[in-house]
């Protein structure tokens, strides 16, 4: 079994977080994902806060990205550690490969004074609502989201 390493993003690792993302988001058109790359390594992106990755020394198997939330649905406090997109390659899971980046995530978000640590799925996503379960996650309930323009 290969070994691999969880460390934050690199300048360096543009592209292959790019095939990642478009792997985890593919109805995102791919200029969007490298706009929204571009930002988070110049420094001027709002979120995520803080993307890591594993890497297993000759590529990029995986990554996570995070933010603190003022709010999260079923949460109390105020200031909420937040899982925006997890991702590990399909032939590369079942490894611990994600639970290491989010255990990392976890305790980047105590450091940051978060006491609750949040995520989300649709509802219809076996696969990561079974993961979310797996990393200790509580299922609190499937949302609905509404939003119109005024």
């Amino acid at each position: 079994m290969r070994t691999f390493s969880v460390r934050p993003l690199q300048a360096a690792d543009a592209d292959q977080w790019l095939e990642l993302r478009r792997q985890l988001w593919p109805d995102s058109p791919a200029k969007e994902h490298r706009a929204e790359i571009d930002e988070f390594i110049t420094g001027r992106a709002l979120e995520p806060a803080a993307v890591l990755v594993a890497d297993d020394a000759d590529r990029l198997i995986g990554f996570v990205e995070l933010s603190i939330r003022p709010c999260a649905e079923g949460c109390v406090s105020n200031r909420v550690a937040y899982l925006e997109g997890c991702y590990v390659l399909a032939r590369d899971r079942r490894r611990g490969i994600g639970r290491a980046p989010v255990g990392a995530s976890e305790q980047g978000g105590r450091r940051d004074g978060c006491s609750e640590f949040a995520s989300d799925a649709s509802p219809t996503n076996a696969q990561s609502i079974s993961a979310h379960l797996a990393l200790g996650f509580d299922n609190l309930r499937p949302v609905i989201c509404f939003r119109k323009n005024i």
